[in-house]
């Protein structure tokens, strides 16, 4: 099976389990008559959209570069989290205002206890697809997925505080602690909304991931070369879960043009192994000048001027500026 067979067949998973959950969770409220239930309720239909957008997204995503696509259809993961971060905080503000008319002019809740059992079953069941989601996500570098699967963790919690409200009402009478719960869930699903929301924009605008920049950077250190003088203006941007890097390599400037193809294949061959997925490397050989001498481990170097005296350790810090490196 393909990754994107198999991110297909994930998203599909959650688009059933979400359908079956609210059509328990509407019973539910039908049962409980419960704020919190419907809050719950409300929230898991968002989980329905959401889903599917996420399987659509992972299908134009797996989809081939094309000539209107020369980078790949990747980014439309980080669109499906926008597009479910932006309904979870429309939910959230509904909710919020809900429950705080609930709140004000409570109601009677019925039959809490079908309530807790129902709720409890649908948190179990989200926790164990919502975790499958965001392992496979991750394994599979899709952030559609990643996302999906964070969505169930907090339907799940939504279920976990919804459920504890219904205890509290059984056992206290007091029925405020219903329309609290619900106050409570609506910020909370208002907030990850917004964090959602925030990751999406991250993502269409190339937002540096510090730490895929920062294997990038190790991988280069861990395999250098003596004629890899130095490496600066280092870029990565993700296309789903593709990559795009690109960078400049300072190399002997006599080295022939088949023995700067050789290296520059090698690095993009060492970078494309670290990764399982697939990379699109661009490197640019900069040809290296007696300024670089100092720093320069090339051994028996027939026109050195200076003596060596420290390489430069390549970071975060220093790897990404459009500058060549040099002792100070």
């Amino acid at each position: 099976m393909t990754v994107a067979q198999t991110k297909n067949r994930l998203g599909l998973l959650s688009l059933v389990v979400s359908i079956g959950l609210v059509a328990v969770k509407f019973y539910a409220y039908h049962l409980t008559r419960s704020q919190a239930v419907l809050t719950d309720a409300l929230e898991s239909i968002i989980n329905v959209f959401t889903s599917g957008f996420a399987l659509y997204s992972l299908y134009l995503a797996g989809l081939p570069k094309d000539e209107n696509h020369p980078y790949g259809h990747g980014k439309v993961e980080h669109l499906s989290i926008g597009f479910e971060g932006a309904l979870i905080f429309i939910a959230g503000v509904f909710i919020l205002y809900s429950a705080s008319l609930s709140l004000l002019h409570p109601h009677p809740v019925a039959r809490p206890d079908w309530g807790v059992v129902l709720l409890a079953a649908t948190a179990v069941v989200n926790l164990g697809v919502g975790l499958l989601l965001v392992r496979s996500g991750k394994r599979l570098k899709s952030v559609a997925l990643v996302g999906d699967g964070q969505h169930l963790y907090i339907d799940a919690v939504t279920s976990i505080v919804s459920s504890g409200a219904l205890v509290l009402v059984a056992a206290t009478g007091i029925e405020r602690f219903d329309s609290g719960a619900a106050l409570l869930l609506g910020g909370f699903i208002l907030v990850n909304g917004g964090r959602m929301l925030r990751r999406s924009v991250s993502g269409l605008m190339d937002e540096t991931d510090t730490a895929v920049v920062a294997e990038v950077i190790a991988e280069l250190q861990a395999q250098r070369r003596d004629s890899w003088i130095d490496v600066h203006n280092l870029r990565v941007q993700r296309y789903g879960s593709n990559l795009h890097i690109d960078c400049h390599i300072q190399m002997p400037y006599y080295f022939s043009l088949d023995e700067v193809h050789t290296q520059l294949h090698d690095i993009e061959e060492l970078i494309r192994a670290r990764f399982a997925v697939e990379v699109e490397m661009f490197v640019h050989a900069d040809p290296c000048t007696f300024s670089a001498c100092s720093l320069c481990l090339m051994p028996a170097c027939p026109v050195r001027q200076h003596p060596f005296q420290h390489t430069v350790v390549w970071t975060v810090t220093n790897a990404v500026k459009d500058e060549r490196h040099h002792l100070g």
